[in-house]
């Protein structure tokens, strides 16, 4: 990847980051931030708004974060095992491992004495579903191949990334950090094959001014 191709992806997933997280800010939180439209209040929600837009920023910055890291984990993955059917094994253990982690600890850590298990089976679930969506988008720009490896960055990296706010547990900021996660996540996953094949191209037009002899 070029240096002008990867300052294109940074700033383009940072803003995604940022716009993703505003709105995700204004829905989730709405019982707090619904004062500021009654009487509206416009230097109040531009102020909200801009706080969000900043989370939101450094939302973008975790998921590039985790994504640039999975692609480095990725190639030690392949080099440790030898063989793609080998590592897409653990791959599925480790994403089924962190399926059971999203639901049975959560639940042991944070759940009062009679609170149902769904709203934890629910959050995995949602996480799940994110996953396969984009692993079956990654199928078709791509090939069969890449539909573990995307599940696995799409479920196992955006929980790494989820951590600090699962340890909290709390409603808003969950919500509000893995909507922009989700999104940023796939967004990287599913551009970086046409972003590479532009910094192919970019590259040899580069080899080609580069053998033009120079005229005498």
């Amino acid at each position: 990847m070029t240096s002008r191709l990867w300052v294109k992806l940074f700033l383009s997933t940072l803003l995604l980051g940022g716009v993703v997280t505003s709105i995700t800010g204004f829905i989730v939180r709405w019982d707090e931030f619904s004062s500021i439209f009654m009487p509206f209040d416009f230097l109040e929600v531009l102020s909200v708004l801009f706080w969000l837009f900043g989370v939101g920023l450094i939302f973008s910055i975790i998921s590039q974060m985790g994504f640039f890291a999975y692609l480095t984990i990725h190639r030690f993955g392949l080099g440790i095992f030898k063989s793609h059917k080998l590592w897409n094994g653990v791959q599925v253990v480790l994403i089924l491992f962190v399926l059971f982690d999203l639901v049975y600890f959560r639940y042991n850590a944070f759940a009062e004495q009679g609170d149902s298990l769904l709203p934890y089976i629910g959050l995995a679930a949602m996480l799940l579903a994110a996953g396969l969506i984009t692993a079956f988008l990654k199928v078709r720009i791509s090939t069969k191949e890449t539909f573990i490896p995307a599940l696995f960055f799409m479920i196992v990296v955006t929980t790494i990334e989820w951590v600090p706010i699962l340890r909290v547990n709390e409603y808003s900021w969950v919500w509000l950090m893995i909507f922009p996660l989700i999104i940023c996540n796939a967004y990287q996953l599913l551009i970086l094959q046409k972003i590479n094949e532009q910094s192919r191209m970019h590259r040899q037009q580069l080899d080609q001014k580069k053998n033009i002899p120079l005229k005498k």
